[in-house]
């Protein structure tokens, strides 16, 4: 006798989409005021996303033209990888996305027999065409430098099986992690860290649509302490906005994140090239005990002044070196003091240099 079918039988389209997407939203998310601006302004298309015009207007030919092959994203974070390949994703399958596209992300799920279960299911089945043009599925690998090499050579294998009707697009920060089996079944689009102009046209226009007050320094502040990461910028302006809820100010910015502001660093630079040892000591203690700095900053903003101030090549070279020591040390939790001692003793041969070589 047939048993009853129940509404519990029955799988629904949500648990289908949840067991299918894992890691990042593949969905524009909800306006409102709790979500953080950097899903709140992601790029929604190809002609969104910042820079990098060259590999985003390729990228977007081979789509248009039904040519799309299997893509390596590789670059330092916040530079728009996963922003363009969600974006072409939205090109390709508009509001059929959940059912085409297969998000994971490879630091959470990294083994082979996610390779093996999940993406080959995906890729297995078959897929939908719209339109005259026929759709190929879409697998977006995040962080797959963080897949184990068992879990990349099963890829291999997956790939070339059902590269017919499944396109797989791999993102990674470091693309000497990934075997070279895989990159040489993949484009390669190297995605380097934004240009200031870049990140200063996009801040303004997400302080436009905020409505913030954030001054020429403020911005400026902004630029230069994100390093060409979009995601950072953003963050250090959310975080700044909600912790001075007034104009935000170049020492606004420096204090939310706890960098050293840049006239504490002249002030620290002026004490190393010219005050004695002790005096440098006591002093250099002082403020960064009454500021709450971290030593490794103030290490190296010091060594990014050495690069602006006047001196000998060999000096320079030989001075900087030792700030890159000092700065490997304090990273493995060497005691703070001993190594305030050590950069102060490292100008103090770097004075001596820069005497002996004027004489």
């Amino acid at each position: 006798m047939a048993e009853g079918v129940t509404i519990m039988d029955i799988d629904d389209d949500s648990s289908l989409k949840q067991s299918y997407n894992k890691g990042k939203n593949v969905d524009a998310p909800t306006d409102t005021k709790a979500t953080p601006w950097v899903e709140k302004y992601r790029p929604q298309s190809l002609a969104d996303v910042a820079a990098h015009r060259d590999i985003v207007d390729t990228i977007d030919r081979l789509t248009s033209e039904n040519k799309l092959p299997h893509l390596l994203l590789y670059g330092p974070p916040g530079t728009g990888k996963t922003s363009t390949i969600l974006a072409v994703a939205r090109k390709l399958y508009g509001t059929q996305m959940h059912n085409m596209v297969l998000e994971l992300n490879a630091s959470d799920e990294r083994g082979i027999d996610v390779v093996r279960q999940q993406i080959q299911d995906f890729a297995s089945t078959q897929s939908f065409s719209f339109g005259p043009k026929s759709s190929v599925k879409l697998v977006l690998l995040d962080e797959a430098d963080a897949m184990t090499k068992d879990a990349q050579f099963a890829l291999r294998r997956v790939i070339e099986k059902y590269t017919k009707n499944t396109r797989f697009a791999l993102i990674c920060n470091h693309v000497n992690k990934i075997i070279p089996a895989l990159q040489s079944r993949c484009t390669r689009f190297r995605f380097a860290p934004l240009d200031a102009i870049h990140v200063s046209e996009r801040l303004k226009h997400v302080i436009r649509a905020e409505g913030l007050d954030v001054t020429e320094g403020g911005l400026a502040a902004l630029v230069r302490l994100c390093n060409g990461d979009m995601r950072k910028a953003l963050n250090i302006l959310q975080s700044t906005h909600m912790a001075s809820q007034q104009q935000i100010t170049e020492e606004a910015v420096y204090l939310c994140t706890g960098n050293p502001l840049p006239k504490d660093i002249e002030q620290i630079s002026h004490w190393l090239l010219n005050e004695a040892f002790t005096v440098s000591f006591r002093r250099i203690s002082e403020l960064k005990t009454r500021k709450g700095l971290a030593l490794v900053d103030i290490a190296r903003e010091v060594t990014m002044f050495v690069f602006r101030i006047k001196m000998p090549p060999d000096v320079r070279v030989q001075l900087i070196n030792d700030l890159a020591d000092i700065e490997y040390r304090l990273s493995f939790g060497c005691n703070d003091k001993l190594q305030l001692g050590s950069l102060i003793s490292t100008f103090t041969q770097a004075r001596a240099a820069l005497v002996a070589a004027a004489k």
